[in-house]
């Protein structure tokens, strides 16, 4: 049972932003550029969360994260903690495979710092209290699962 609600727990706060909300391993945040022998410039930060929905649900799960999720991206947006977000849809390549892809773009790792202090009263705002996000999220593992979440840099080829 506490596998459960930590699971719970975890897939709201993935579906939500697809962030992790603890610390991230120091990556090399200075700017390849000009005065690098890198082929290429850095770029923003993406964090990318890929949904698995059941069959014929998809539909279903992009109503519910309309009203929930959509505001809170919104709100971050307006905040200008996030330069904007993005949701693909399409067919899954087989069964394992995610049918749906969030994608938030940050403008830089440096944007992680303290998110979650920047982001807790937004959500809370939006979404309710923590049990009624849990029971958002609970009603969610009925129609979905997320197969994972990968936060990367954007890259410009020189």
């Amino acid at each position: 049972m506490m596998k459960t609600k930590i699971f719970v727990i975890a897939g709201l706060f993935l579906g939500i932003g697809g962030v992790s909300w603890g610390q991230i391993s120091p990556i090399n945040t200075s700017k390849a550029g000009a005065g690098s022998n890198a082929p290429y410039v850095e770029g923003p930060v993406w964090t990318l969360t890929m949904i698995k929905t059941k069959t014929g649900l998809s539909d279903d799960y992009i109503k519910q994260i309309t009203g929930t999720v959509k505001p809170v991206y919104d709100e971050e947006k307006k905040q200008k903690i996030i330069l904007d977000y993005k949701i693909l849809n399409g067919e899954a390549s087989n069964p394992q495979d995610f049918n749906i892809l969030i994608l938030i773009e940050y403008p830089n790792w440096a944007a992680f710092d303290s998110l979650r202090d920047k982001m807790d009263p937004i959500v809370e705002k939006v979404m309710g209290s923590e049990e009624q996000r849990r029971d958002t999220a609970v009603k969610r593992l009925d129609i979905r699962e997320i197969l994972g979440t990968k936060t990367m840099r954007e890259i410009t080829l020189k």
